[in-house]
């Protein structure tokens, strides 16, 4: 496939007892790309073609997104990093860059913990792994800020899919609404891709999966080592403190920078801020 003229190649991989879709493109060193709700690969549409000139971008749909497989199970962040660490393997790379969003992040933060030779480097944007934090975010809107509703409406076992199967625009288009700073950054054909693989059998089902697993998730942060290796906290002016809140105690020595004219899709709303913070931390 061609992105803005760029030559990228789509592939699936059996892994971990699942299987994953990603797109891949570019030479030098890997860059594994991690997306986040209620996103797919796609959200890196716009930063892929710079980044390939600069490194082997693979582009993830994680486990139960887009184009992967949609177990019934294995949606804690553990068992996703090792996803992505049996990926990178197969696809013959012994370690990686890292950059990982919302869903993605978490996702990002257990691989650094738990396969420290596998990642040179790890950029965190608008999420961390759960822990502690996750108790004190608001599910009542506050005044002048959102709340996480999303963490609870995906809670009850079996409820979520049944309301939302066939109806996942409605969710998408709410929470770009909500949490984008520049809504019409994400056109309509990313709307219609993000409906389209949200709207799949099984699809509203993984992804409840993933924040059904939070106290899971919680359990093993509690238990994580101690992460050594340089990350990255990228974060819009909205969300920089809690991102910098939320890391301190897993990794204290974080670098954070905060990405200026976004909101929460910070790749899709700002790409050349989103690449230039990448390029800049991963050299």
């Amino acid at each position: 496939m061609l992105i803005d003229g760029t030559a990228f190649e789509e592939g699936l991989a059996d892994v971990n007892g699942t299987r994953l879709h990603y797109v891949t493109g570019g030479s030098g060193t890997p860059l594994l790309l991690l997306p986040g709700w209620p996103r797919t690969w796609w959200q890196f549409h716009k930063v892929l073609p710079r980044l390939a000139r600069r490194y082997r971008v693979i582009a993830v749909d994680l486990r139960g997104m887009g184009d992967s497989a949609k177990p019934v199970g294995g949606y804690d962040k553990q068992t996703m990093a090792r996803d992505v660490h049996e990926l990178l393997t197969a696809l013959g790379h012994r370690a990686a860059l890292v950059a990982g969003d919302d869903i993605g992040a978490m996702v990002a933060h257990a691989f650094a913990a738990h396969h420290p030779e596998a990642a040179r480097k790890v950029v965190l944007c608008e999420g961390v792994h759960p822990g502690p934090y996750v108790d004190a975010m608001p599910l009542v809107p506050r005044p002048g800020g959102p709340s996480s509703w999303w963490f609870a409406l995906h809670q009850p076992d079996g409820l979520p899919e049944q309301l939302l199967a066939g109806r996942y625009r409605l969710v998408i288009e709410h929470v770009t609404r909500q949490l984008a700073r520049f809504p019409e950054a994400i056109d309509a054909e990313s709307l219609d891709r993000y409906a389209a693989a949200y709207e799949q059998p099984g699809a509203a089902r993984a992804a409840a999966g993933w924040y059904r697993t939070v106290r899971e998730d919680m359990a093993q942060a509690a238990r994580f080592p101690a992460i050594r290796m340089p990350v990255l906290a990228l974060a819009s002016a909205g969300n920089a403190a809690a991102v910098a809140g939320a890391l301190a105690a897993t990794v204290p020595d974080a670098r954070h920078h905060e990405v200026a004219d976004t909101g929460h899709y910070v790749a899709e709303e700002n790409p050349d801020g989103y690449a230039d913070a990448l390029i800049s931390f991963f050299g």
